[in-house]
């Protein structure tokens, strides 16, 4: 009997289609992985705004993981939205005691439409608890602004916030410039263990349909892990990923605000 590759998400639910584990589920399906989902809480979204939020019991949180853990199992794991210190102690909790592989954190803390996703008290859960037992993190610059207590605006700012990141206790950084003001966004990869700063330079695409960018984009690295590439191989393959995807979905009228990208663009016509 064949095998599939196995990718868990532990994140909220986008009602849009365009995020969370909605994008998170297309990206698995996309790139080749059996897609599972531990959902942590329920958003009313569409392109324009977040117009509720409604959080899932951390003990249910826990039964979700629970259930896929004790059966299915998985090669790796991508976490979104948590928006309490609650749900990211029971998720690191059950990370550790399933021995979780390859787990890609997406700190998401702000959505496209600038609505707050992270409660400000969990920051601090996010940093000490959780962010030591990742693989790799990819937070974008105002996430990396707020990790690091200080202001990630240039390219300037990048290498030294890259390196300050993974002394929080993930030796591996995807820091991702899609913020910058200017220029192409480029984003850096830092491996602490080979102290290697790796540039991943992207052609800026000219489209409102970047909904679901960051999840996307982590996901797309976790199914690549998922399938056994090494890391910086993942993060390209997923960096190619995002870049067709965005290419594609300009193309595309969905909503009045930031719509999603083309999740499908290999395989629909």
């Amino acid at each position: 009997m064949k095998s599939y590759f196995r990718a868990l998400t532990i994140a909220g639910s986008d009602s849009g289609g365009g995020a969370g584990i909605q994008a998170d589920l297309k990206t698995f399906s996309a790139l080749g992985c059996f897609g599972m989902s531990a959902i942590t809480a329920l958003t009313a979204q569409n392109t324009c705004v977040v117009t509720g939020i409604f959080p899932v019991p951390p003990e249910f949180i826990g039964q979700q993981i629970d259930a896929v853990m004790a059966d299915i199992g998985t090669d790796a794991v991508k976490i979104g939205m948590l928006h309490s210190p609650e749900v990211i102690e029971i998720v690191t909790k059950k990370l550790a005691q399933w021995e979780c592989p390859n787990i890609v954190l997406d700190p998401v803390m702000i959505s496209k439409s600038g609505d707050t996703l992270l409660k400000s008290d969990a920051v601090t859960a996010l940093k000490t608890l959780l962010i030591p037992k990742a693989f790799i993190i990819t937070p974008n610059l105002p996430e990396a602004s707020v990790l690091l207590d200080r202001d990630v605006e240039n390219l300037e700012d990048m290498p030294r916030a890259a390196k300050d990141l993974a002394d929080l206790g993930c030796a591996n950084v995807l820091l991702k410039g899609g913020h910058l003001i200017h220029g192409d966004s480029l984003d850096l990869l830092f491996q602490k263990d080979s102290n290697s700063l790796i540039k991943l330079p992207g052609t800026r695409i000219d489209t409102l349909n970047s909904h679901g960018t960051g999840c996307t984009l982590s996901s797309a690295v976790c199914a690549s892990l998922a399938r056994g590439l090494g890391l910086e191989m993942a993060v390209r393959n997923a960096k190619a990923y995002i870049i067709g995807a965005l290419t594609a979905g300009a193309e595309y009228k969905t909503g009045r605000g930031h719509g999603p990208v083309n999740h499908f663009y290999d395989l629909w016509p």
